[in-house]
């Protein structure tokens, strides 16, 4: 089976399980090919619903936790919004996030290492000039674009950092795992209304690489 199998197939499984909701999240999983954003020798399981190894003890996120936290009924994401992602990882998340707003993605990675692997894996994808991955450390979010309509966060935070807070604008939402145990993490949607009143609701159990600051 190659992968272009593969990934149909994982594509009918999240459409049967419910994971898939929307034409538009669809969309984005059939462009962006997954495998130019794992390491050579795991190319073969891009498709598998698991996370894999990339560089500096990290990993990128199965499939369908990636597709999970961009639906309609989590970011809410809408064409032209604008994103700020913290975590590059491998760059894959970011690519996701460009196809669903078609607007400029900025994501923010501590890690050296990630930084270059990153934007390679998104150069060789084709969203060089489409997503802008910024050196830096991710719970200081990055004010000189802020505010932002949408926050993803790919990476479990102690408690909620207060800048991205700061830096989400009136109307947006921020998706951000919390918790310290990997075991005790959960998916947490953080809206801030018009007003600037914030409120945060408990989605689902998850489990994530720590979010670490400077």
């Amino acid at each position: 089976m190659n992968l272009e199998e593969k990934r149909s197939r994982l594509l009918d499984y999240y459409r049967r399980t419910g994971i898939v909701k929307s034409r538009v999240v669809e969309k984005a999983f059939l462009k962006v090919p997954r495998e130019k954003f794992v390491l050579p020798e795991y190319r073969d399981l891009a498709y598998s619903d698991e996370p894999l190894p990339i560089l500096a003890s990290q990993t990128i996120s199965a499939p369908h936790m990636c597709l999970i936290m961009i639906e309609v009924d989590v970011l809410d994401l809408a064409a032209g919004d604008k994103v700020l992602e913290v975590g590059a990882g491998s760059g894959y998340h970011a690519a996701l996030l460009y196809e669903m707003v078609r607007n400029k993605v900025f994501t923010i990675e501590r890690i050296p290492e990630l930084v270059e692997f990153a934007k390679k894996n998104l150069k060789n994808a084709g969203y060089t000039d489409k997503v802008e991955v910024i050196p830096g450390d991710g719970t200081r979010g990055y004010e000189s674009e802020a505010p932002y309509d949408k926050i993803m966060v790919t990476a479990a935070a102690s408690k909620i950092p207060e800048p991205l807070i700061e830096q989400l604008k009136p109307g947006g939402r921020m998706a951000i795992p919390v918790g310290g145990h990997v075991f005790s993490q959960r998916l947490v949607l953080v809206k801030k209304s018009k007003t600037g009143e914030v409120s945060q609701k408990n989605l689902m159990g998850v489990a994530f690489v720590p979010l670490i600051g400077d």
